[in-house]
């Protein structure tokens, strides 16, 4: 059995202190093979958050592997933002992710954040057709088809009836494809309420689930993340949120 944690949207600047210390126990008591953060690891973007979601991220004593959100992008500088995006982000995941190998599964990462959109609310998702084409890449290597294929992106790439929208531009087209790719799931965060959903596409059905949130900024769930287990080809989902 292969165990990962999946959890989202942890707004270093406004984390959730108790959250974090919860979170970071159960990642002892129980050692999963890897800890997934889909995305959000900070507030504004500011040195001083990254460097604290560093310190945490660490601290836990695990792999990481991190998917950037929209709000890991440079918030108040815009040439950083433009040129450089995600130098922070790439940073730390270089320095958490060791290069671990999961025997039974392959996991790809789909951005869906922008530096600029044609549209007022920058926050919301988006897939560009290089990003789903290094996906769909990822996918199509002959060497990962016997392992069960989770893509990793920040947003829902469909809407999943939660408080919060993702409304990714280009997330219907873009499920379709990996789906024909041969991907088995989607896990995303962006909306701070966990969601598990069985998609019907043209290939065939995917799995869309969502992590909650560990930080302050909760909806409709306590501070919550995702426990999945893969098994004989199959995932298992477990929400577990904090009491």
């Amino acid at each position: 059995m292969t165990l990962l944690f999946h959890a989202s949207d942890l707004h270093f600047g406004a984390e959730d202190s108790a959250a974090l210390a919860w979170f970071k126990q159960v990642v002892a008591d129980q050692q999963p093979e890897i800890v997934i953060i889909t995305g959000d690891l900070t507030m504004r973007a500011r040195s001083a958050e990254f460097a604290a979601a560093q310190a945490w991220l660490a601290d836990l004593g695990r792999p990481v592997l991190i998917e950037p959100g929209n709000h890991d992008l440079p918030y108040f500088n815009p040439v950083r933002r433009i040129w450089r995006p995600y130098g922070r982000v790439m940073r730390l995941q270089e320095q958490l992710h060791e290069g671990v190998t999961l025997d039974h599964v392959h996991l790809v990462s789909l951005r869906t954040t922008a530096r600029v959109q044609w549209r007022f609310n920058w926050s919301k998702g988006r897939v560009g057709k290089r990003a789903l084409h290094q996906a769909l890449q990822a996918l199509g290597n002959p060497g990962h088809h016997a392992k069960l294929r989770i893509v990793l992106a920040h947003h829902p790439l469909i809407e999943a009836e939660t408080q919060s929208s993702g409304r990714t531009t280009g997330g219907r087209a873009a499920l379709e494809a990996i789906a024909a790719a041969g991907a088995d799931a989607v896990l995303s965060g962006h909306v701070h309420d966990p969601f598990d959903l069985n998609v019907e596409t043209q290939a065939g059905a995917i799995r869309l689930i969502g992590a909650g949130t560990l930080s302050e900024r909760v909806r409709a769930t306590r501070p919550s993340f995702n426990r999945l287990t893969v098994a004989d080809g199959k995932l298992d989902a477990q929400v577990c949120a904090m009491d």
